[in-house]
């Protein structure tokens, strides 16, 4: 039998180009959105993914600063960023952004296009299908769903939806659901590629320990992560990792952190509540199992903490 090279071997896995990500969020109403961006700074860093851009659903003014400023840090200041096209109600504030750049000024770069125009412009320009981890509101999704040829796009270019949105266990209409009820509707029910979706009852079992904040984050001071999650809430707390679950998920499917639901369709009634009917569809949202559980942190956290790569 013929032996190859190793080098040879080696060279030809680094021929497959790293999956693109575009992250969609609402950054600034909690602090899991921050860290679940780090993480997909780190996973870009190990070349498991390729985030090539960051859409807003926040309509802040500081959101697009703020955002950049993260960016930067990791050593990603290009990066194209999309502002939010309006400011919803309760979903346009400011839990830590203004606190963290005065902590970590950027310079200005001047405005941002809109983001269902980035959404576009990045999918267009994309030479293999993007996995979207939408953490916000479904906003940008619907906007480019409804604008012409936008559901022939997503169809062509998009691989994978994986949102941090809905209740699976029947509880109470969700945050990120009922701020736009409308924009979920128009993606949960008619979006042309498979979604899975991380519910709140997964993060709100998977709490991101504080500890961390203080031990695995001081390689960089100030570091805008960390300045961000004390700025957040009273020191020290313990927050849900509701975001951090579907980037982990989008870039790491096949570790088999979480388990799948059957396949179905996501219903939205008109007050954000979300129901999940099995059967046909391409829709599942995941499962936890509690065995899992400090496997699933210490992975976050060390994703989360990992200091950017030399550049």
């Amino acid at each position: 039998m013929m032996r190859i090279p190793i080098v040879i071997c080696l060279a030809a896995s680094l021929c497959f180009a790293a999956q693109a990500v575009i992250f969609d969020t609402d950054m600034g109403n909690d602090i899991d959105d921050a860290l679940a961006l780090a993480m997909l700074h780190a996973l870009s860093d190990r070349g498991e993914c390729e985030l090539i851009g960051v859409t807003l659903t926040n309509g802040h003014p500081a959101a697009v600063p703020y955002i950049r400023m993260v960016n930067r840090f990791y050593g990603r200041a290009d990066l194209p960023v999309g502002a939010a096209i309006k400011q919803l109600k309760g979903g346009s504030q400011d839990g830590y952004m203004t606190a963290a750049l005065r902590a970590v000024p950027a310079p200005d770069a001047g405005p941002a296009e809109p983001a269902p125009a980035l959404l576009r412009r990045l999918l267009t320009d994309a030479r293999e299908k993007v996995v979207i981890v939408q953490t916000g509101f479904s906003t940008n999704l619907a906007a480019l769903l409804d604008s012409p040829g936008g559901a022939a796009l997503a169809k062509a270019k998009v691989a994978l939806v994986v949102a941090m949105a809905g209740d699976f266990t029947g509880g109470e209409p969700e945050y990120n659901v009922r701020t736009d009820v409308a924009s979920a509707k128009a993606v949960f029910e008619r979006w042309p590629t498979p979604v899975v979706f991380s519910g709140f009852e997964i993060g709100r079992e998977l709490l991101f320990p504080a500890a961390s904040i203080e031990r695995d984050f001081a390689y960089a001071r100030p570091h805008p992560i960390a300045e961000s999650y004390r700025a957040y809430q009273k020191m020290p707390y313990d927050r849900p990792t509701w975001d951090l679950t579907a980037a982990l998920q989008a870039v790491r499917p096949a570790h088999g952190y979480f388990g799948l639901s059957e396949p179905g369709t996501v219903v939205v009634e008109s007050n954000g509540a979300t129901r999940f009917a099995p059967g046909q569809g391409d829709r599942r949202y995941l499962r936890l199992d509690p065995s899992k559980r400090a496997q699933i942190l210490e992975v976050l956290a060390l994703l989360a903490s990992q200091p950017p790569a030399r550049r």
